[in-house]
């Protein structure tokens, strides 16, 4: 009697997973031709269907008996492979649509698998086409959900730094940036992007990680570290007048308080000089950056 139970069981297995691999199998197929087909509507349909029948071979228990535990391995091996090509292809299709099918199916993405390793890759497209298409208000959410899951992410590690700067949130703004100088200056050019596009997204985003973090290191007093990082920035900002202004003119701050709290003129006047600079750029900073190397220069005569 239990043997002619456990063989019934065997077959019934062997009926339900040769089913279920079918469906996967059809689905799977079907989902690779939509994909080559930039079928934005099929591809994310299937990826979804796909993956839920991927994860349900993945999810079940495996047998006791020799030769449907191999099959069972072996299927639910396969089943992982398609699980993960179904976020490829969320992806892949990604790269080649307009904006708004890009965040249609990067947001079915970030569903489906939050920790997939092409999300990782997706967030700087991700952000642009959300901008395109009048939906800028929802990156600063997404970047706070995502940077738990990729903590190393320049593409999040930016828009974090910004947005908590600009919230004045300064010892949040400062921990970002420092975060991404870290990043940036140890990450190689990514696979699949040239290194001049690299190099421009790299020098980008070291102007903004040392401008924020200089930025913020004024505000809080710590006047040589600022000076270190708003020098560092100046190259690298060159082409924003509005963010070089804001250097210039924090500079001036930093060496003028650095210089009278050392009693070093050559510093003041180093500060007066930064100021003038900032006041002869068209920004919110210029009548008082005027004013200061005004003050800045009076100071230094009473120095020796």
């Amino acid at each position: 009697m239990m043997l002619h139970t456990m063989s019934f069981a065997m077959v019934m297995f062997a009926a339900i997973f040769e089913v279920e691999s079918g469906d996967l199998e059809k689905s799977f197929q079907s989902l690779k031709e939509a994909q080559s087909n930039k079928d934005v509507a099929k591809v994310q349909s299937l990826a979804a269907e796909t993956c839920a029948l991927a994860r349900k071979i993945i999810e079940t228990p495996q047998p006791a008996a020799g030769a449907e535990k191999e099959t069972w391995a072996q299927m639910v091996a396969h089943a992982k492979d398609v699980e993960v090509f179904t976020e490829y292809a969320l992806y892949a299709t990604s790269l080649q649509v307009k904006p708004d099918e890009t965040v249609s199916l990067l947001t079915a993405l970030e569903r489906q698998n939050p920790k997939s390793k092409y999300l990782e890759d997706a967030y700087g497209r991700y952000f642009l086409a959300l901008r395109q298409t009048g939906a800028s208000a929802k990156i600063v959410g997404l970047a706070e959900k995502a940077i738990g899951n990729f903590p190393k992410n320049e593409d999040l590690l930016m828009v974090l730094a910004e947005a908590a700067m600009n919230q004045k949130q300064r010892d949040r703004a400062q921990d970002y940036a420092e975060r991404l100088l870290v990043v940036l200056k140890a990450h190689p050019t990514p696979e699949g992007m040239s290194a001049t596009d690299w190099g421009r997204k790299r020098a980008a985003g070291l102007g903004l990680g040392h401008w924020i973090a200089g930025l913020m290191h004024v505000e809080k007093a710590q006047y040589y570290q600022a000076i270190q990082d708003l020098q560092a920035a100046l190259p690298l900002i060159k082409d924003n007048d509005q963010m070089t202004a804001a250097a210039l003119f924090n500079l001036g701050l930093a060496n003028y308080q650095q210089g009278m709290h050392t009693v070093n003129k050559a510093m003041v006047l180093e500060g007066a000089k930064y100021s003038e600079m900032a006041a002869n750029i068209k920004s919110p900073y210029a009548q008082q950056a005027w004013t200061n190397a005004h003050v800045m220069r009076k100071e230094a005569t009473k120095l020796k």
